[in-house]
């Protein structure tokens, strides 16, 4: 679809990379370009509320893909901030599970620096919390991130903050009172944490929040070549769609299986909440060869804007092998172009992909991102949704419902990611290796955001999410 193909109205302006098919982008351009990875051009007009909402509104108008489920008679002055405004608006297509917290404002400025870089600011650690037991536990820890060096890990508990314990926290104001007491997400935020580290010994050190860069793909456990017993298998947990870097990291992993013979892949997407719909485009085309020439997969916008529907094929890549089998590590967080992955494999490998762990969040739908640069707003709105090759892709309740063999396993947190130990991990490779299973139970997905959860847990998410924090749910 070319840049120029579409005339804006005179209040827009499009940036350049669509998230989404659950969230995230490839050739699936927006009108003029779509959201994420380069700002648009200047727009005219204030940043007062009312012209920011205003600017909301007319976008929505003009592009949201469920036009008939958008309440455009709500009073924009009776909402402080634009994020409320937007939630007015999408609240009938959010009752239907269309739109659960897809669109959204953010920084122009944030995002582009998250795509391009990874760059954003934190401990670089994923947090979630037990529903029961009003205890937080550390899922994973960002290799050059500050609470890494300082001995959090997987399998951590987070036991104090400052001189608050956890406990009393989660007792008093839930997950909310935690994400409080970590500060904000700001270079030169600094905590004291008391924290079990991998031998179980209790640490107290003071973490300061620093920039770092998102890696998409974990040097110590990102790319494994495991064993199902009867044959080897290609691993790959890949943290997130939205950094750029994941595409070159994908290229390097597939040419490790390809020189190996590996056809059998297990791709863990347990945390990943999408991003770009182009690095999942390149994913599906390293797992296609043999494919060229078919759909991966139909972006299909509202009826006024069908002109700009369109349909990507795989591409020929060096790196690429023709996978025969295909396991599907996900649970709730897993969302946007991890799902999307997965449904454009459905009418090639049938009873041979299988979904093991727990139901996805449900996103068959991406968002263009509408830049008002003067503001350093980016609304991503939700325009468009995903179809696979067989025109299926309504799987709003969560992949579960569509995808032919799913296995039930839990998230064994206790257990490095990579490892064949680990309960999701294992029973992968008890599909790969034909081994029977218990099937996940169909079930749609509850709560707000995504509905991340984990097990009997759920991923810590703050009210107001950062750019990253939409696309890896639980990261702090």
């Amino acid at each position: 679809m070319p840049i120029a193909r579409t005339a804006l109205t005179a209040t827009l302006a499009i940036a350049l990379a669509a998230c989404g098919g659950g969230d995230g982008g490839g050739t699936t351009a927006a009108p003029a370009s779509s959201g994420g990875s380069s700002g648009g051009t200047t727009t005219q007009g204030g940043c007062s509320l009312a012209e920011r909402q205003q600017f909301v509104l007319d976008v929505m108008n003009e592009w949201y893909l469920f036009p008939n489920l958008l309440d455009t008679t709500v009073d924009p002055a009776n909402f402080n901030d634009v994020q409320s405004y937007i939630d007015a608006l999408v609240a009938p297509a959010r009752a239907q599970s269309r739109d659960k917290f897809f669109s959204f404002i953010t920084s122009i400025e944030e995002e582009n620096r998250l795509i391009n870089s990874g760059s954003n600011a934190g401990f670089g650690i994923r947090l979630a919390y037990d529903t029961n037991a009003n205890r937080v536990f550390i899922l994973e820890a960002f290799e050059n991130a500050p609470a890494f060096p300082a001995g959090m890990d997987r399998g951590s508990e987070l036991l104090q903050i400052g001189s608050q314990t956890v406990s009393s926290l989660m007792a008093s104001g839930g997950p909310g009172a935690v994400v409080d007491a970590l500060g904000p997400t700001d270079p030169g935020v600094a905590r004291q944490l008391s924290f079990t580290d991998a031998s179980g010994a209790t640490v107290t050190a003071t973490i300061t929040k620093a920039e770092f860069s998102l890696d998409p793909i974990s040097d110590r456990y990102g790319v494994e070549i495991l064993n199902d017993g009867t044959a080897d298998v290609g691993y790959i947990n890949l943290r997130t769609f939205i950094v750029q870097d994941a595409g070159p990291q994908l290229r390097d992993a597939f040419q490790q299986f390809q020189t190996q013979g590996i056809d059998k892949v297990i791709l863990d997407l347990r945390y990943n909440g999408g991003g770009l719909v182009s690095v999942a485009e390149l994913l599906g085309d390293l797992m296609a060869e043999g494919r060229q020439g078919q759909v991966f997969s139909n972006t299909v916008l509202r009826e006024s804007k069908s002109s700009e529907n369109e349909t990507r094929l795989f591409a020929q890549q060096p790196e690429a092998i023709g996978v025969t089998k295909l396991a599907i590590i996900g649970r709730r967080g897993t969302a946007s172009a991890s799902e999307l992955v997965t449904n454009s494999f459905i009418p090639f490998l049938g009873a041979d992909l299988a979904l093991i762990g727990e139901n996805t969040s449900g996103k068959p739908v991406g968002q263009f991102g509408f830049d008002r640069t003067a503001c350093d707003d980016r609304l991503r709105a939700v325009t468009f949704q995903t179809t696979n090759a067989d025109d299926e892709g309504e799987y709003f309740t969560g992949l579960a419902s569509v995808v032919d063999t799913t296995c039930r396993a839990e998230d064994d947190f206790d257990t490095p990611l990579g490892d064949a130990g680990e309960a999701s991990i294992s029973v992968a490779l008890d599909f790969m290796a034909g081994r029977t299973c218990t099937p996940i139970i169909t079930e749609q997905p509850q709560g707000s955001q995504t509905a991340q959860s984990v097990g009997g847990m759920r991923m810590m998410e703050p009210e107001r999410p950062t750019a990253a924090q939409r696309e890896m749910p639980g990261l702090f």
